[in-house]
Formats: C-alpha cells, structure tokens, sequence
C-alpha cells in the first residue's frame, strides 16, 4: 500500500504555525523504535502574515516544506530506489541546508520575559553579520570565531556611536552557543560546536549597593510613587529581580509556623524558588488580598517610573549610580557582610552556578580592603 504524505499545519504561540508531515498508513521510526503519524519539520509559518517580510518568509517556507514533502513520499514509496545508508544521506542533506537563522528565531519564540529581548538581540546582530543567510552547513569553528570577533568590534545596535559592550557580546554569543547545541542534539550538526568554541570572557562590571545606614535613610525618604519605594525596598530586603516582584501574587505566598515563605517561579530561570522573608519584607507587601490578586498590583519598569527612583534617591543625599536591580546587589552584599555565607546567598538569589554569587563575595573584599586602611598613626 503507498503511504501518502501530507504538509500539515498546526497552529501555536504568537501567530504561527508549525509544518509537520502527516503519514498514512503510519510509518516505523527507527530512532524511537515505534510508529508514527507526524513528523515535525521544525520550520513554521505566519497564521496572518502582515507584512511583506512575513509574506516572503511564508511563501519561501512553504516551498521548501514542499521539497521536504516530495523527496519522503518518494523515498517512503519507492525503497529500492535508496539504500538505508543513501536515506540517511540524503536526510542529512536536507538538514543541513536548513536556515540556522530560522532555527535560532524558532528558539528564540520561546523563551519569555527579558530572556526573550537577550535572544532577539543576538538574533539581529546574527542576522547583520550573515546578512540573513546562514545554512547549518556553513557552520564551523572558523566562521564561529569570526563572529566572536564581529561581536567584539562591532557597533552597538542602541547607538551609532559606540560598539557592543563586551559584556553584552559575550551574552549574545552565549545564546548562539546554545542554539548550537540544541542544533547538534536535534540532528542538524554533526559536531557539537558548543562544547568545541570558547565563549567571550565577561568583564567583571561594578555592582553598586547600598549600605545599611544608606538603605534606612532611604527607607526614611518620601518617595513620589509610593509603589516603586515599597518595591525597592521589598527587593532590597529580599534580593527578588523587579520581574519576579511584578508578578508575585498573594497565592506564591505561605505561612509556615511564625515564618512568611514566598514560592514562585523565577521570570529569568524558571526555575521554582522556595524564598524566606523577612517580618519587614512582609510589612512592605502591604494589605492582603485574595490569592490571585498581584502584590504590586500597577508595578512598572519604565523610564518614567526610573525618574521617580533617581528623585528619591537625590532626596536622601545618595550620590551613587541606583537602578532598582541594586536593590537585588544590596541585599546580597549586605547578607555576606552579616557573615551568612555565601552558598546560603547563592541559593536565596536563586543563582544555578556559585561563581555568579563569587562576584559579590569580591565586592566585600574590596571593602574590607578599604577599611585596613581607614586606621592611620601617621597624621
């Protein structure tokens, strides 16, 4: 009996379709050892495609779903035709002439929140070093280097007038080595390029924080929007980011014994977080209310609310450089200066890899530096 294939469509997140084949009778998969119905091409297309950048991708896709179509009805239906080591070639064939760029964004689509913006910025500056153009097969150390180093050079997509930050390039080519790596596990690749190119060397930036004294001065300063202090403040004596504090409902919210523990999913990790506050944190919470309701219910994270942060700031004396992740570098810097210890810390800020933390550690020696010099005979 002939197997049919058919180019199917199925409709997911953020106005898109992902292609898939469709096969009748049901085909075995050598790689799984079962059968199968579907087969899913990893390339999608816009439900309602807007724009004529959308509109080309569409029609572009679609003809090369179509290609992918014919060759599996032809190599399913006329066996004698290959052997299995000539399937197996031409199936590498056809992934490895696959757009990396398309895959990239496929990735990309799914992460969320500031992860989401991070991917997308590599992608564009992928896309300007390519010119849009990148098969898998034209993937290998040396080109990678050369993208490093066009990461390291080039202008900063923000300002025509200075280049990428290191730091931020560093960042950028981490995600392009990850989406390497998912491409060696999914077939595309036949090495695992991730694990072969070195990534950029981050620079070590400055964390800025408060002090104690710093932070209760504050804390004794009006602020223009009530909201945002009670934020900071709640991120200062809890060490949560501004996105994890934006969506804390009343429900992530528990009662153990004396004790307040908050339980939430990390914006940034995803990962689950069982957090202890403090009485004072919770203080700052405010009113309860049913479980749903958001904590900081209005919070927001724009330009405009950062003027009331820099006001407030200038109202209390404080001459530092204060956004509100500060308030995250605050709390950790003032819980290792307290003497708790610095694999406590790291599992409070949610942190997957203790060097993250060590930065911080660095910090209190730099003040500790500071102070052996404070005590002086001569005058």
């Amino acid at each position: 009996m002939a197997i049919k294939v058919t180019l199917r469509e199925k409709p997911i997140s953020k106005n898109r379709k992902s292609l898939y084949l469709d096969f009748y009778p049901a085909i075995y998969n050598h790689k799984e050892g079962n059968e199968t119905r579907r087969e899913f091409l990893k390339m999608y297309i816009y439900e309602k495609a807007k724009s004529q950048s959308e509109k080309n991708h569409n029609r572009e896709t679609l003809l090369i779903a179509q290609g992918i179509r014919q060759k599996k009805e032809n190599e399913l239906n006329k066996p004698e035709i290959y052997s299995h080591y000539e399937k197996e070639r031409l199936r590498e064939s056809e992934l490895s002439n696959g757009s990396f760029i398309e895959y990239f964004n496929s990735l990309a689509e799914q992460k969320s929140g500031a992860n989401y913006d991070s991917w997308m910025s590599a992608k564009n500056y992928l896309i300007k070093f390519t010119d849009s153009k990148l098969k898998f097969s034209e993937i290998d150390e040396k080109y990678l280097e050369s993208f490093k180093q066009f990461l390291l050079t080039t202008q900063s997509h923000r300002s025509t007038k200075t280049k990428l930050s290191q730091n931020s390039a560093a960042s950028y080519f981490n995600k392009v080595k990850a989406a390497l790596g998912q491409a060696y596990q999914d077939g595309f690749l036949k090495m695992d390029y991730k694990s072969k190119v070195k990534s950029i060397k981050e620079k070590e930036s400055r964390r800025e924080y408060l002090t104690i004294d710093e932070l209760r001065q504050l804390m004794n300063t009006p602020c223009n929007n009530p909201l945002y202090k009670r934020a900071a403040m709640f991120s200062a004596l809890t060490g949560l980011r501004i996105s994890d504090i934006k969506n804390l409902t009343w429900g992530d919210l528990q009662k153990e014994g004396s004790d307040y523990i908050l339980k939430f999913r990390q914006q940034k990790t995803k990962g689950l977080e069982t957090h202890p506050i403090s009485d004072e944190a919770y203080e700052f919470m405010g009113e309860p209310m049913d479980k749903d309701s958001k904590v900081f219910e209005g919070l927001k994270n724009t330009a405009y609310e950062n003027r009331h942060l820099y006001q407030w700031i200038g109202a209390a004396g404080i001459t530092k450089h204060i956004t509100f992740h500060c308030f995250r570098h605050t709390y950790a810097t003032l819980q290792l200066s307290e003497g708790t210890d610095i694999y406590t810390v790291s599992k409070l800020l949610g942190h997957k890899n203790l060097k993250t933390t060590q930065i911080y550690a660095k910090v209190m020696d730099q003040g500790k530096r500071a102070a052996a010099n404070k005590i002086k005979l001569k005058l």
